[in-house]
């Protein structure tokens, strides 16, 4: 199998694509054979993005993933252009400004709006996703962008001497989404939709991160630490090609051996 066209023919979306994952999961996709649809609030980014590629196969459009109208349009407007809609990449990543506080100074409020911002955000999507596999009939892989803080506690310890923490609310988060993403799998088994929904969790993305934390992270991993964005893509475009179409609801770690 080429692994250079595993994505051949297919559309997907890709939320969050403005940002440092997306933009470089946007030139997967279309490395990989596919067009991209990049979704994202950042105008300014999606036009950087647009200015970058060829227009033939990427399409950009701004996206609310609060509001199901918005996340219906995208879809109904890439089916509309491309014929049809095979996959998603959900990297989105909503806060509000006083998000990443210590564990003791975050405020309920604040707890309450990140999560619901983020998982709520990402229910909508995922909701969206499987009725349009339902409607349409048509196989659909929806990957999900977990962390490996969704499946093992935060080691506190990497953090000293820095003014840097794990936040509690992306800790929920993750956790929850990965069980929701699950959950929707199950749910959707028997209704006739070749839908399938799985987690990707990669350990810490280089993102000009302080020195000290950067030697100690990487004394839990195997050999690099501190990853690029791009180790992480080879898990998902797997994960949208036809090449896993019998993997569902299932986490693919990609963090050097950290989380072990």
């Amino acid at each position: 199998m080429n692994t250079h066209l595993l994505l051949q023919g297919k559309t997907v979306l890709v939320v969050g694509a403005a940002g440092r994952i997306g933009r470089v999961i946007v030139d997967a996709v279309l490395a990989a054979g596919g067009r991209a649809v990049a979704l994202d609030t950042d105008a300014v980014g999606l036009k950087a993005l647009t200015d970058a590629h060829s227009p033939g196969t990427l399409s950009c459009a701004t996206l609310d993933m609060a509001d199901r109208a918005s996340i219906d349009r995208a879809l109904a407007d890439a089916h509309d252009r491309f014929g049809s809609v095979d996959g998603a990449v959900n990297t989105a990543y909503p806060r509000n400004a006083r998000y990443g506080r210590h564990f003791f100074d975050v405020e309920y409020a604040d707890f309450c709006e990140n999560t619901s911002l983020h998982m709520g955000g990402y229910f909508l999507f995922m909701q969206a996703c499987s009725r349009y596999a339902l409607e349409s009939q048509q196989p659909f892989s929806l990957v999900n962008l977990s962390s490996i803080y969704g499946s093992v506690a935060p080691r506190f310890d990497v953090y000293a001497g820095t003014e840097m923490t794990m936040p509690v609310e992306y800790a929920a988060i993750k956790a929850g989404l990965e069980h929701m993403t699950r959950y929707v799998n199950a749910y959707m088994k028997g209704r006739g939709a070749a839908f399938r929904a799985n987690c990707v969790s990669p350990g810490g993305i280089l993102a000009g991160q302080d020195g000290q934390f950067l030697a100690r992270y990487g004394e839990q991993c195997l050999s690099k630490g501190m990853l690029d964005a791009q180790d992480v893509t080879g898990a998902i475009v797997f994960l949208l090609s036809d090449a896993a179409r019998h993997v569902v609801g299932q986490n693919i770690i990609v963090d050097d051996g950290f989380s072990i």
